[in-house]
């Protein structure tokens, strides 16, 4: 248990670990990516600041926790680098007042907001989730949104748009595993560079403000079904764990997301069994749903999940005995 004091040291040492994925995802996409994650991060600040003053609580102390910031940041990171400003901004809106203080404010809330808030821009905005997808053909460049494909005379230009590593579509590109850790390929701001993301959780992990157990079960479950189900859409890679290891939000979901004190169980038991819950559910929905990604959704359903998981893996008190029903 983590007491008040030691809550914005935490924080803000979640908000440094994410700098090197953010680093890399302006190198691969654009400065366009950085003001997705700014707008994102000020717009979650100035919600809780604003939702605190209706609530009559104290406003600096709170806001200086972090948590916002975390919460803006992790939001901006699950979106395409094209994303327009707006959408971030009912996306943060959404992640503090509905999921966040709908429920109490910090250390209350069911659902991960960050992983929440991009369920509910999934909905709302399909056609800015969903599409658009791109990578920079040189330098950080100009992303905007007319840059999108080669001019009739074969000339690169800055961005062109590509399939992402997990799409099902007939005939779409397959990545090579260098490029998947590295990260030069499309997908959403903060995803793409395993490298990255795997310095910020060692930070976390030196720092003991998350447990190696949680990343390594949720990854490793990941690993084993994919080499065990038949896949529904034969792709070169369908039965490929690396593949799947290293493409997607799976680094993001189980370093960042997985780990989130708030909504995930209280013991080892309960980590360990959370973690390889939200392993299993995000291979049976890249192999059987039309979704390719499935870590958003798994990480949330276990989040769901995680009063029952606590409340049948609480350790007993010694010397006393367990009640038969």
């Amino acid at each position: 248990m983590y007491d008040a004091e030691s809550i914005p040291r935490i924080m803000w040492a979640v908000v440094f670990s994410l700098i090197p994925a953010g680093i890399a995802g302006v190198f691969t996409f654009g400065y366009y990516g950085f003001c997705v994650v700014f707008i994102s991060s000020i717009t979650a600040v100035i919600t809780e600041m604003g939702i605190l003053l209706l609530r009559k609580k104290p406003v600096l102390n709170t806001i200086k926790d972090g948590s916002a910031v975390v919460t803006g940041i992790l939001l901006a990171y699950t979106l395409p680098p094209s994303t327009p400003w707006y959408v971030s901004v009912v996306g943060s809106f959404f992640a503090i007042a509905i999921v966040k203080h709908a429920f109490g404010g910090l250390g209350n809330n069911i659902w991960n907001p960050a992983l929440a808030a991009r369920a509910f821009l999934q909905v709302a905005y399909p056609a800015s989730i969903n599409s658009d997808w791109r990578v920079l053909q040189h330098g950080i460049g100009n992303l905007v949104h007319n840059i999108t494909k080669t001019d009739p005379g074969g000339k690169l230009v800055d961005a062109i748009t590509r399939a992402t590593p997990l799409a099902k579509e007939a005939g779409a590109e397959t990545y090579h595993l260098t490029q998947l850790f590295v990260g030069n390929i499309p997908g959403c701001i903060g995803e793409t560079s395993v490298i990255a993301l795997l310095l910020g959780g060692a930070y976390l992990m030196y720092k003991r403000y998350i447990h190696w157990y949680v990343p390594f079960y949720y990854i490793a479950t990941v690993f084993v079904m994919v080499l065990i189900l038949p896949p529904r859409i034969v792709t070169p890679w369908a039965n490929n764990p690396l593949y799947h290891i290293f493409s997607g939000g799976l680094f993001l979901g189980a370093f960042f997301m997985a780990t989130d004190m708030v909504t995930s169980p209280l013991t080892k038991r309960g980590l360990i069994i959370f973690a390889v819950g939200a392993g299993a559910l995000t291979a049976l929905i890249r192999f059987y749903s039309g979704y390719p990604e499935g870590v958003c959704y798994s990480i949330l359903l276990m989040n769901t999940a995680t009063p029952l998981i606590d409340r049948f893996t609480k350790p007993r008190l010694y010397g006393t005995r367990v009640k038969k029903v």
